[in-house]
């Protein structure tokens, strides 16, 4: 028994420490990847031999040896486990072995006497074979989930550092597989649980966390529309269990606190270290070897019993007589798989309901500025190319935890600037007197959030977040997918009410060239990046005289701007956000025909004179209405750490576009001109009624969604400057079931097609 647990749960720590990546959720794609798959069976064959050793043991000693070292019976439990799970044996019984295993295990917390101690080794070696029985059967995991009692008995043996990586990557394939997510106000003392964790097991316990305070997946494709999410919250009411947990956590005195401290913890550098990535090859090349094993768990005991300080993780590792037995690319590695875990849990507290408090609490424990300080050396490491993986040659492959962490780091930044006046903590305070100078050279007021934006919370050094990752991006192949993540972050920065001096940064740095490049130049080809920077570009360019003239020199030939339209109609999903801005833009300079500079690029400008005229607006109206339908809405949502990018279907905002251009039409007295030109497009195509009963529906559930979300409606008001009110009238004019009204849908309509009465949403 001894044996069983020096080596299987070696191995389980050495796995759970240094190459675990991603939730459970997100891990059971991980598992896949050769080098959990080979760490998993040499676990299974070594508790195997264990246990075959074990019954070569006569029963009588088993509990002769178990009564006098107070071993509760488990030894003997574990041999019957063993007999039990054998080829052509009766599974139940080694089922009702592990129910037994459970009570045994959970027998200090069930009776009324004394509380005996139970042996330390005993514990784990307990752990470790549920754990091995969850890895090679789902309906185990399932089975111990069904416990709740045990699942949160499970976060009681976390007080004790010797059995806490066990226990905590028990409890994470557990709560993987829970349907319910577990309400952390039930988990005894969870206050003082988590503030009695050093950094190395908050880092870990945050791999768990994730799981509860995250929505779960609702499963299929048709499950994600916003028909389906819509009622599901109509059904359930209220706050869901998800977000009543984040609210749990944050009231926890100094946890966020920590997180910031642990996210921008610095990694020493070794003198004289060899290429990162030469490194992390031989590291994997360290793990097949079956010595090392021996000398990483020595330090990684070492490392447990000394880490009462927070600074122990660097100190020890240092000072360790190991130390240059091991590459200097483990600790950076096992460091940044920290980093993951925490950045995630900040990323999905940044979109929850309490998103103002934890902004501020970002703010004042300065997180920003200590990623400013990491970037270079260890974000973004000057000689790592995104060409490069750390496990095959899949970009988004969880298992890399490099990959995993740059992207993470990416969406935390997009959360932290989206929409929200803390977004100008990305610069520095020379970039910020920048940005005053252009508000002041324009002769236009600075905006509200940079005036109240305290200097001494912004990025220092020579350049800021933003700049530094402007800077990468550029250097970035055409299709890497860092580039769509990248695209982003940077949208997130202008996202809101339009900003001219923001855009006017962005601008001096060439932002504006270098996204035409990769449309038009660069030969990009996926769908992901393309939409990224197309959605940046309606950003960078709304409302903004300079950033057409820009666009018009740079697209200074028929040929270019021919490329540029057809990489717009390949996917009008894609490309729809921009379509929106360039409407939005040229109704604004149509009415400043008093500027001598809007009057010359309304008339040199390609893009623009292309939108103004009606035909062409309508082709991309009727596109846009043809494309959507009320089952298929979707809408742009955080779903685990590393997943395909979560807004590559994202199409309800065809309709907003759409909304947008029958605004504009209306405002200028067009409506009906356009509604006809539909209906006639609708028999051109011999689909009489179909367009316009579509867009119907459309529009019905427009106020059904819109007018129950304020962020959503506050969104649209900001992004277009159109106050909502306007949008709310013009859905209701659309909608108005008079036939006499020429603005109304229904009057272009012909009575034997009319499907008005009906209502899709209830289905």
């Amino acid at each position: 028994m001894r044996h069983f647990r020096s080596r299987a749960v070696q191995e389980e720590e050495i796995m759970a420490t240094l190459a675990g990546s991603g939730s459970s959720r997100t891990r059971v794609a991980s598992r896949s990847c050769s080098g959990n798959i080979l760490m998993r069976i040499r676990q299974s064959q070594i508790t195997g031999r264990a246990m075959s050793r074990g019954t070569q043991i006569s029963e009588v000693l088993l509990q002769e040896r178990g009564r006098r070292a107070r071993w509760h019976g488990i030894p003997v439990l574990l041999r019957k486990l063993y007999e039990h799970s054998q080829p052509n044996r009766d599974l139940v019984q080694a089922h009702a072995v592990l129910k037994l295993l459970v009570e045994v295990l959970m027998r200090p917390t069930l009776t009324t006497e004394k509380k005996p101690k139970m042996n330390d080794d005993l514990i784990k070696d307990c752990l470790s074979v549920l754990y091995n029985c969850c890895i090679c059967s789902e309906g185990v995991t399932k089975s111990l989930a069904g416990r709740s009692d045990f699942v949160l008995f499970l976060f009681t043996l976390m007080t004790n550092k010797k059995t806490f990586l066990q226990t905590a990557t028990l409890i994470e394939d557990i709560l993987g597989v829970k349907k319910e997510i577990i309400n952390l106000e039930a988990i005894p003392n969870l206050a003082g649980l988590v503030q009695s964790f050093d950094q190395q097991q908050l880092a870990n316990f945050c791999r768990i966390l994730s799981v509860t305070i995250s929505e779960p997946d609702l499963g299929h494709d048709d499950k994600h529309t916003l028909l389906a999410k819509n009622a599901h919250q109509r059904r359930n009411g209220g706050p869901s269990q998800a977000e009543v947990n984040q609210v749990t956590i944050l009231s926890i005195p100094g946890f966020i606190e920590r997180l910031c401290r642990l996210a921008t913890r610095k990694v020493s550098e070794a003198t004289g270290a060899s290429d990162f990535l030469q490194e992390l090859e031989d590291w994997y090349t360290w793990l097949d070897n079956a010595l090392v094993l021996d000398a990483l768990m020595q330090m990684a005991t070492a490392e447990a019993d000394h880490s009462s300080a927070e600074s122990s993780d660097e100190s020890v590792l240092a000072a360790s007589p190991l130390r240059q037995r091991l590459p200097q690319s483990m600790k950076v590695v096992h460091e940044i798989m920290y980093k993951v875990e925490v950045l995630y849990v900040l990323c999905v507290l940044l979109m929850g309901r309490q998103r103002n408090q934890v902004h501020r609490m970002l703010a004042e424990f300065r997180l920003i500025p200590g990623l400013n300080n990491l970037f270079d050396k260890l974000i973004w490491r000057k000689f790592t190319s995104s060409n490069h993986v750390l496990h095959g040659q899949n970009q988004n492959c969880d298992c890399s935890p490099e990959i995993s962490f740059k992207i993470q780091f990416l969406r935390l930044l997009q959360s932290f600037s989206d929409h929200h006046e803390n977004k100008y903590l990305l610069l520095n305070v020379q970039e910020l007197n920048e940005l005053s100078a252009i508000s002041l050279k324009a002769n236009i007021p600075e905006v509200e959030a940079l005036v109240n934006t305290d200097r001494s919370l912004a990025c220092d050094g020579k350049k800021g977040l933003l700049t530094r990752l402007l800077t990468v991006m550029k250097k970035e192949p055409p299709d890497s997918s860092f580039r769509f993540w990248q695209a982003r972050a940077v949208e997130s920065f202008l996202r809101g009410a339009t900003s001219y001096a923001d855009q006017v940064f962005l601008l001096k740095r060439g932002l504006l060239e270098h996204i035409l490049f990769c449309i038009i130049d660069s030969g990009c080809k996926s769908r992901d990046v393309l939409q990224s920077y197309f959605d940046l570009l309606g950003e960078l360019m709304k409302f903004n005289i300079d950033a057409f003239q820009r666009f018009n020199k740079y697209v200074n030939t028929e040929e270019k701007f021919q490329i540029f339209l057809t990489q717009i109609n390949s996917s009008l999903v894609d490309s729809n956000m921009l379509v929106r801005c360039i409407v939005l833009s040229l109704d604004r300079f149509e009415s400043q025909t008093d500027d001598v500079r809007v009057i010359e690029m309304l008339s040199e400008c390609l893009l623009l004179s292309y939108l103004a005229r009606v035909e062409n607006r309508l082709t991309f109206l009727f596109r846009l209405i043809n494309i959507i339908n009320v089952q298929t809405l979707t809408q742009a949502r955080c779903r685990s750490k590393i997943s395909p990018p979560p807004y590559s279907c994202e199409n309800v905002s065809c309709l907003n576009t759409s909304l947008v251009i029958l605004m504009v039409a209306r405002r200028r007295g067009d409506l009906p001109s356009y509604l006809g030109a539909l209906r006639e497009k609708e028999y051109a195509e011999r689909y009489p009624g179909c367009l316009l009963n579509n867009f119907h529906q459309l529009l019905r559930f427009w106020q059904r969604h819109y007018l129950n979300k304020d962020k959503d409606s506050t969104c649209l008001e900001n992004s277009s400057c159109i106050p909502f009110s306007y949008w709310k009238e013009t859905v209701s004019v659309l909608l108005s079931l008079d036939r006499n009204s020429p603005c109304a849908i229904a009057s272009y309509i012909d009575p034997a097609y009319m499907e008005l009465d009906q209502d899709l949403m209830d289905d």
